[in-house]
């Protein structure tokens, strides 16, 4: 606990509450009232009061705040003061027959999970979170289980009841809510904190856990080991049959009375998902049917305890709030006819916090004194304290206040932001002849000395004055410059940047691929195939014709999937074995990769040669900008800022690629780059791919940079010809400091008198011409590119080494996960979701791309919302009328914007927390998922509904898209989301028109290869082409069924094995192999060995290695005679040439010598020669 947080202890008022609480405590507690606590002090109350109650009483306590923000803050700063709190978030009700994402499910369940094992210090959470109906005490006690290592489980009995529990069986296990089987080990992921959200891996021995540990979902490799694991229910409702007759019998009495017609299809929906035997989305809106018990979170709380109630009126006004929404809510349902009144409640009544309180001591902390209407009370305290401003950069008032302080005899606490400006400051105080002592963490408030200035390193938004027992904390944090860290967040594992992008996925039947040598075939397969009776796993591809190609899996590295135009709609032409027209592709393909790689390192080699600007190191005012910063950094935001800021102060130009999620906060690393780049005398361009965002991103530098003397300007649309050659003339003079604008920054007519940094958002929608051209405007500039879903080339360039790449992989602290719908276009839906998000005081985007009937639509969400002010805005308005509607969106006077996809790049309005969004199923995934980053930018709860048209066949390509939208609805999907929209719809013309042909001629696979390879002959450092060696062993090589089950699986092991190269490759895989299967047996073994040997003797120049009655022949189309003669002298000479027809080296096996071992070893003591040359 922190040494604010302690000092609340010192006031007099602070003991006599803990007196009266333990007296409450020990009889029927009547409530008692604390007031005069400004928020600062309310916080370092709650923070000592549920230290002191936990070591008296043994229990954690509730804390009901008015909303969800100050929910998070205060929990953000509990954590930060060592105190285990977790929140508990409002309920999402799916009532209808829509799929969803359920991350708030999950967190809900852990936190009810901690508390039915007392295992929590405070849950905060919201009278609507509080009094929403949940899974009861008992099922929840009977549906959680904890395993520890010796423990005695029936694996087939554990995977029966996690099916039960609502869990998933996959292959490979990637979400929370998922689990696997693979022989004798148990993947699960089971529903956890934030603090540790890593799926977890059970070894059996038989009956018995053998081991227990976490993995990494993406490598699949075990991370760390752990003691216990504790496996929870995926779902709050849970469903049996039972249940199922029950929900079932319901639905046909709502049948029989529903008159309405959107009404009964949506029952005759419910109906066929009953009997159909599919998961019942729907099940949220019989949860007073399945749990008669009508519990929600304060039935956990068996215990008597403390219950802090922050904001009593405000309290009171959300629990009334909670009613009336839900009693609309109910009441459209009962009209629309689709559920029946018995079961239409959601809810606990406000009634319930009442008998709560009778049991409970119930503490009410306001501001100012507050009555409780006539109930009887235990106690009212008053705390004599003020708030204080900060004395952030007015160091003479500090001092004159500080004069007063000590002459007063006040116990003084100083918080500093970093070491740096406590050493600064005590040198300053003690010039002006004040005693200051720097204190530590763990330090004792009873231990101050009147008169001493105490300096310490901890957050405090404000300062503070304890009357009574003369206390003063003050502050020097600016006032956005105070950043809680929650001390058991997990620690970020430092990742290379190009490892961050995800991989493509595995392959399936039906997929296209590609051979090096053979071209574009149909995978049908693996296909295990006994010769001379020798078992091996071949892949079976379907070439043109009736030709088919079996290829051994260990050759499988010259196999890659193919991702191009008509990859998914069966159009695509097969290759003919042997024919002419494959190589003839990809010498095609090879030219023009050719000539794009050397202008590609021609002007990577023009800027390493020129002499960039080399910017200083940072300077107060740097600082002062940073701090500035209204939010809390990230990890990864600090790290690529330190990434660019350590680019630009070198004396070679950058050319950085950031890539970071919607809502990572790319914009700020920018405009901290651009800063330190103003500040240094040059100017920036900020090139943007939407006038709207170049307006958002003006408005967002201009309040960023207000305090500081900055020119910010832009150029687009927006303005006039008139302001447009005005805002040139003074770009050219050297006014304008930062130039924010669209495709006319490209213009010719744009000069600059001394431009030092470009910066090019949404990288992605910009064509290869307009990114050169940019470039070749001046190839010294440094070069800054942000993207959340970037292109492969520019990935491709980044991982190559050709540009540099920083990667945001962290949401802000205070943001959750947009809970995401697919469905069919449903009146009744889209009517309820902007219901409820007018409700509660929010904006909707309405997304409909069809320009000509877009102001219909909006007519006809007029009058069905006739309280709402609709808007329109679409590209074809005149800028005039963009600027206004945006501007009237922004400033919250237009409460629904029926718009087209100009909203798609960059669009921030966080109290836009409803996305709706017609004809979901023709947009692109990448393109989606930026929509979807629209909402959700800022700590509530937001809402994408992506639909499509009553009735439609869905085409297998938008069903993929749909999927995966759902499946990545946590933060960080963007990279996963580029590389599946590209495997979903080919690479198109992404790496311009001149070379998109090419690309589909080969596949995206062989193109980025032949890219690399022509990359390194413009380098200088042509590869060694490795020709193809055949391995002609006669050992049984192949992964068995029994030991992976999953074709899948087994393709990706395979391609792994494929790929080992040396001796650590091979170690790697078998731990890999190990850890996710158990141990595997000599077939798996031999078929490493075989891989190994393949690449080893490839390397040596051998082109055919066979083992065959005792003996291992080598054979190549040329031998180096003085190397191979060093390893047949390490062989006692018995390695030796025989010449016939064709030369080759042979070896005879003596007794009990292992064939793989020897050949293995012979490759690696040539390899060992040619080292020692």
């Amino acid at each position: 606990m922190g040494v604010f947080s302690k000092s609340v202890r010192m006031d007099r008022e602070y003991e006599q509450i803990l007196e009266c609480v333990r007296q409450q405590m020990r009889q029927k507690a009547l409530p008692l009232v604390v007031s005069g606590m400004p928020p600062v002090v309310e916080n370092a109350f709650i923070t000592a009061f549920a230290q002191d109650f936990i070591d008296t009483f043994g229990c954690g306590i509730l804390v009901l705040m008015p909303d969800d923000q100050s929910v998070i803050r205060l929990t953000d700063f509990l954590c930060a003061q060592g105190i285990d709190a977790y929140r508990f978030v409002q309920r999402e009700w799916n009532l209808y027959n829509i799929t969803a994402s359920h991350e708030s499910e999950h967190e809900r369940l852990f936190v009810l999970s901690k508390i039915l094992a007392e295992q929590f210090s405070v849950v905060v959470t919201t009278p609507a979170a509080a009094l929403g109906y949940t899974m009861p005490r008992e099922v929840l006690d009977v549906h959680r289980f904890c395993y520890g290592a010796g423990d005695i489980a029936d694996l087939k009995e554990l995977s029966s009841l996690l099916l039960e529990m609502g869990y998933v069986r996959v292959d490979s296990v990637d979400y929370p809510g998922q689990f696997s089987v693979r022989g004798g080990i148990l993947d699960v992921f089971p529903p956890q904190g934030p603090e540790n959200r890593l799926p977890y891996r059970i070894e059996f021995f038989g009956d018995e856990i053998d081991r227990i540990c976490v993995f990494d979902p993406l490598t699949q490799r075990v991370t760390e080991n752990r003691d216990l694991v504790w496996i929870l229910p995926v779902h709050e409702v849970l469903y049996g049959p039972k249940e199922q007759a029950a929900i079932r019998k319901k639905v046909e009495a709502c049948l029989k009375a529903c008159s309405s017609e959107d009404g009964r299809k949506e029952l005759l929906q419910e109906l066929a998902a009953i009997d159909g035997g599919q998961p019942l989305h729907f099940v949220d809106k019989y949860i007073s049917l399945i749990y008669p018990q009508k519990e929600c979170l304060l039935n956990y709380f068996s215990k008597k305890t403390a219950v802090l109630i922050c904001g009593t009126n405000a309290l009171r006004e959300q629990t009334e709030a909670l009613g009336k929404l839900e009693a609309e809510m109910i009441t459209g349902l009962l009209e629309h006819g689709v559920i029946l009144g018995g079961t239409a409640e959601f809810s606990a009544p406000a009634v319930r916090f009442e008998n709560f309180s009778a049991q409970n001591l119930f503490v009410h902390i306001n501001t100012f004194a507050v009555g409780l209407g006539g109930v009887r009370i235990s106690g009212m305290f008053t705390y004599r304290c003020r708030q204080l401003a900060s004395y952030f950069k007015n160091y003479s008032l500090l001092k004159d206040d500080l004069e007063s302080y000590v002459k007063n005899k006040y116990r003084i606490m100083l918080a500093c932001e970093n070491e740096a400006e406590i050493k600064s400051m005590m040198e300053s105080l003690r010039q002006d002849g004040f005693q200051t002592v720097s204190l530590g963490e763990d330090a004792s408030v009873s231990d101050l000395v009147p008169g001493v200035v105490y300096l310490c390193r901890e957050p405090l938004e404000s300062g503070y004055e304890l009357f009574v027992p003369k206390f003063a904390a003050l502050t020097l944090f600016g006032t956005d410059s105070v950043k809680f860290a929650p001390r058991r967040k997990k620690k970020p594992q430092k990742v290379p940047a190009g490892q961050k992008i995800l991989s493509y996925a595995d392959l399936e039947i039906g997929d296209y691929v590609v051979h090096v040598n053979y071209g574009i075939g149909k995978y049908l397969g693996i296909q295990n195939l006994t010769v001379a009776g020798v078992s091996r796993d071949y892949i079976n591809i379907q070439y043109a014709g009736s030709d088919k190609l079996f290829l051994p899996v260990d050759n499988l590295d010259m196999v890659s999937r193919y991702i191009g135009a008509h990859s998914d709609d069966g159009l695509l032409k097969l290759s003919k074995m042997g024919g002419a027209d494959w190589q003839k592709a990809k010498s095609r393909a090879k030219s023009a990769v050719r000539d794009m790689a050397k202008s590609l390192i021609a002007l990577y080699a023009e800027r390493m040669r020129k002499s960039g600007f080399a910017f200083p190191a940072d300077d107060q005012m740097q600082r002062d900008f940073e701090s500035s910063f209204e939010y809390e950094e990230t990890q990864s935001q600090l790290s690529a800022i330190e990434e660019i800021k350590r680019d630009m102060q070198r004396p070679v130009p950058m050319d950085r690629l950031l890539c970071g999620d919607v809502g990572f906060g790319k914009t700020e690393v920018a405009l901290r780059a651009a800063f330190k780049a103003i500040e240094a005398g040059k100017q920036v361009a900020l090139l943007v791919p939407t006038t709207i965002l170049a307006l958002q991103h003006f408005q967002t530098a201009v309040s960023r940079m207000r305090n500081f003397p900055v020119k910010v300007e832009m150029i687009s649309r927006f303005r006039t010809a008139r302001q447009q050659s005005e805002i040139l003339r003074a770009l050219k003079r050297g006014e304008i400091d930062l130039i924010i604008g669209t495709h006319r920054l490209i213009s010719s007519d744009v000069q600059f008198k001394n431009l030092g940094m470009l910066i090019v958002d949404e990288e992605q929608r910009f064509g290869v011409a307009q990114k050169e051209r940019l470039k070749q405007m001046d190839t010294n500039i440094d070069v800054l590119s942000l993207s959340a879903t970037p292109i492969p080339r520019t990935l491709n360039m980044a991982m190559g080494g050709i540009r540099d790449m920083s990667v945001l992989d962290e949401p802000p602290e205070d943001r959750l996960p947009v809970q995401t719908y697919v469905l069919e276009h449903d009146p009744i839906i889209i009517g309820e979701a902007i219901r409820h998000e007018l409700a509660r005081g929010g904006q909707v985007f309405y997304l409909y791309n069809r320009v000509e009937s877009i102001d219909q639509l909006a007519a006809k969400i007029a009058r069905e919302h006739p309280s709402a002010s609709v808007a329109v805005a679409h590209g074809q308005m005149e800028r005039e009328e963009i600027e206004e509607i945006w501007q009237a969106l922004i400033e919250g006077n237009i409460d629904i914007l029926v718009c087209t996809t100009i909203i798609e790049t960059g669009v921030d309005v966080p109290n836009a927390n409803t996305l709706i969004i017609e004809d979901a199923d023709h947009m692109g995934l990448s393109q989606l998922h930026q929509l979807r980053g629209r909402v959700g930018r800022s700590g509530r709860r937001a809402y994408a509904y992506f639909t499509y048209r009553q009735g439609k066949v869905v085409s297998e390509i938008a069903s993929k898209r749909l999927a995966a939208i759902r499946e990545y609805a946590e933060f960080g999907g963007g990279f996963r989301i580029a590389l599946r929209d590209l495997e979903i719809r080919g690479a198109g013309n992404m790496l311009g028109a001149e070379q998109h042909g090419h690309l589909d001629a080969v596949g995206y696979d062989m193109y980025i290869k032949l890219l690399n390879e022509a990359v390194l002959e413009e380098k200088g450092e042509a590869p060694v082409e490795a020709k193809e060696c055949k391995m002609d062993i006669p050992l049984d090589a192949y992964i068995p069924e029994t030991y992976i089950f999953s074709s899948a699986g087994r393709m990706e092991m395979y391609k792994k094995i494929a790929l080992i190269e040396t001796a650590a490759d091979f170690d790697d895989v078998a731990d890999e192999l190990f850890d996710r299967y158990g141990e595997f047996g000599k077939p798996v073994h031999n078929l490493m060995q075989i891989s190994l040997a393949r690449h080893m003797a490839q390397r040596a120049g051998l082109s055919l290695v066979r083992v065959q009655n005792g003996e291992i022949s080598l054979f190549a189309d040329r031998f180096d005679v003085a190397r191979w003669s060093v390893v047949a002298y390490t062989w006692n000479n018995k390695l030796r040439f025989i010449t016939s027809a064709k030369t080759y080296l042979s070896y005879r096996l003596r007794k009990n010598e292992d064939a793989m071992d020897v050949l293995v070893q012979m490759l690696r003591r040539y390899e060992d020669a040619c080292k020692e040359e």
